[in-house]
């Protein structure tokens, strides 16, 4: 009897057991489906936010990049181009196509990419990026409104399928009453500003880390952003490169230097487990000996095309001057030339002239591109007996240590931009370590917006002014004014550049 009670009890306890097992298996199956859809839609997330992010810095680095091409497309300084701005390789193959491409027959277009007049394909660009931030957005409309959330795992033999509904939809009610309650006092308005926001951003700039770093980095990314801004068209101005080329080089060279810069501060941050202080020390020290490579370019510089009437008089002396009289001399008084025009040719004797009628030409060869000029009487004063007093069109070009200064520029940049993002990251985990974990994103909030408004927006302006007051040779429009400007002062500008950057 006793045996066959002990079965009987056994039989009993199989049979309440393997039903809570079942349960507890088709829980467990199901919280882990739930769980692989919700990293599913995270993966989703991520993937969707980084083409957000890669279209978004597509469009504002080619920005940049059609800086010198908007000038010359619309006819304004660069400090109304200042006012407009706020990927280089892409710019690179816009820059190779003229602007009205498909609209004109490209054969009788009488300059090259190469000449400073040319205007590249600036539009494609954006039509592109424009593009790519629309395709960025689909993947957001697919999204769930809430990630699922994996159900906990709890034991069998202690809960059961109904305990759990129960607490779930307790807690389902508890939010729903918490979400009411924050509903009603962010609905409060002046006693919510009051209270929680005023007090937040005085605890911010009391803290003297915080603002300290604020105040440096607003000084930092306005030299910055005034250099990004500007660089391909002081490559161009200073080197005598076509816009394509500057594109192509800046995004060939500088941005993958300024990405393995951003990694390497990572990378030591972790490797040497550097604190607070140590993370302050190295970007304090990427930044100082960044700016010192950057004055070191004030030496890598090439000297102003010999333009006849502007760095150069007719007869060869060096001078620099911006008034348009000077423009006029004896061999060319018998022309009635324009002073507003900028049709630059090139002598026999390696000085460009503002047009042929101001190099005092009297008859050409050809057409277009293929266009001679012969008998000027400008370039006959300085040429030698045994050269012609002919000119070909298009300036000339620098002299010959210019393309040996142009890759000592290049490499000191590349050095530069590595040595300067080193202490991004440094500095990234200073901002975060500063402040108390409550405000961390209010902190980032208000950095963000500071270096946006002191930085972003006023740096490319005041830096368009100091490079307009370089300017020797200005454009006019076809409706009167004055347009770009078409020829600057190399000294003047490399000198306004490098005391800006070196700030």
């Amino acid at each position: 009897m006793e045996n066959s009670a002990k079965e009987n009890a056994q039989l009993f306890s199989k049979t309440i057991i393997l039903p809570i097992d079942r349960s507890s298996s088709k829980s467990e199956s199901s919280a882990s489906k739930e769980k692989q859809t919700c990293c599913g839609g995270i993966k989703i997330f991520l993937g969707a936010l980084s083409f957000v992010y890669f279209a978004k810095a597509l469009s504002g680095s080619y920005l940049k990049s059609t800086i010198t091409q908007i000038e010359r497309r619309f006819d304004i300084p660069s400090s109304l181009v200042g006012v407009i701005d706020g990927s280089f390789e892409i710019g690179s193959l816009c820059a190779k196509l003229y602007v009205d491409i498909g609209f004109v027959d490209l054969d009788s277009i009488t300059i090259t990419h190469n000449d400073a007049r040319w205007v590249g394909a600036w539009w494609l660009g954006y039509l592109i990026a424009g593009v790519l931030s629309v395709l960025a957005a689909i993947p957001f409309w697919f999204l769930p409104k809430h990630l699922p959330r994996p159900e906990s795992r709890k034991d069998s033999s202690t809960s059961s399928e109904q305990s759990k509904f129960i607490i779930e939809d307790n807690r389902e009610h508890h939010r729903s009453y918490e979400q009411q309650v924050k509903i009603l006092e962010m609905a409060k308005g002046k006693a919510f500003w009051f209270a929680d926001f005023l007090p937040s951003v005085k605890n911010l700039f009391g803290n003297p880390v915080y603002f300290l770093y604020l105040c440096a980095s607003i000084i930092q990314f306005n030299s910055l952003i005034g250099m990004v801004t500007y660089k391909p068209k002081y490559i161009e101005q200073q080197y005598g490169q076509s816009s394509s080329k500057t594109n192509f080089v800046i995004g060939l060279i500088n941005i993958p230097a300024v990405a393995f810069g951003i990694f390497s501060g990572g990378l030591i941050m972790k490797k040497f487990r550097i604190n607070v202080l140590g993370a302050a020390k190295l970007s304090l020290g990427s930044s100082f000996f960044g700016y010192l490579l950057l004055l070191s370019l004030f030496a890598m510089g090439c000297e102003n095309s010999d333009v006849a009437g502007l760095t150069v008089s007719y007869e060869g002396t060096k001078q620099v001057s911006s008034y348009e009289e000077t423009l006029f001399s004896e061999c060319n008084s018998g022309c009635i030339c324009s002073k507003n025009e900028w049709d630059p040719i090139c002598g026999e004797n390696g000085i460009t002239y503002v047009s042929a009628c101001l190099a005092g030409c009297k008859t050409s060869n050809g057409s277009g591109k293929t266009s001679v000029f012969y008998n000027c009487s400008c370039v006959g004063i300085t040429a030698s007996p045994s050269r012609s007093s002919s000119a070909v069109m298009g300036a000339c070009q620098k002299g010959n240590e210019c393309p040996k200064m142009f890759l000592y520029f290049l490499v000191i940049s590349v050095i530069t931009s590595y040595t300067l993002s080193i202490g991004g990251t440094p500095g990234y985990i200073l901002l975060l370590r500063c402040i108390k974990p409550q405000l961390k994103s209010f902190a980032l909030g208000i950095y963000t917006l500071a270096i946006r408004v002191l930085a972003g927006v006023p740096a490319p302006v005041y830096f368009g002014v100091s490079i307009d007051t370089t300017c020797l040779k200005w454009g006019s429009k076809r409706c009167g004014g004055r347009g770009a400007c078409r020829l600057y002062d190399s000294n003047a500008f490399r000198n306004y550049c490098e005391v800006s950057h070196g700030q």
